[in-house]
């Protein structure tokens, strides 16, 4: 397994961490659950390192995709740039995260409104990551570019309907 192999398959935990992570926590506050708490933190600190090992091994993919004709080098890029700010907000999640379960843990009378801060970090982080994830789409999956939306498929089919 190469570091691109990893770097596709471990882009997917930061977008869907820190929405899960997110909703955990919201349930955790609505219910006043520390032990419900202290698990989004857990999920939130495990996106936040999904996310720096996703941005390590994106190098290398970038250079194996590059060597690859018909692959636009300005949409590599795009996604290049914002994963800087994704992961940047990860990393403040998952110090906020350590630092929200450390509050939880020794009961602290600031937990609760740290942990909604956390919340509305990790609202965010998953903004910033779910667009640097759809960036990263349009790198192979072309139709997700919109200028592409003008072209249409073949007509003639054997499964076209007629009339």
């Amino acid at each position: 397994m190469t570091q691109t192999h990893l770097h596709l398959l471990i882009t997917h935990l930061p977008i869907f961490g820190s929405i899960l992570g997110g909703l955990v926590l919201a349930y955790g506050l609505w219910t006043n659950s520390n032990q419900t708490k202290i698990a989004a933190y857990f999920l939130l600190i495990v996106s936040s390192l999904g996310a720096a090992i996703a941005y390590i091994t994106g190098e290398e993919a970038e250079e194996f995709v590059e060597d690859i004709q018909g692959f636009s080098k300005d949409v590599i890029e795009q996604h290049s740039d914002f994963a800087v700010f994704a992961l940047i907000s990860l990393i403040v999640l998952g110090v906020f995260s350590l630092a929200g379960m450390y509050f939880t843990l020794i009961q602290s009378p600031n937990a609760k409104r740290f942990a909604q801060i956390i919340l509305f970090v990790s609202i965010i982080s998953f903004g910033l990551v779910a667009r640097t994830g759809y960036l990263g789409g349009q790198i192979r999956h072309t139709e997700l570019n919109p200028a592409n939306a003008n072209t249409t498929p073949q007509q003639g089919g054997a499964d076209e309907d007629k009339d």
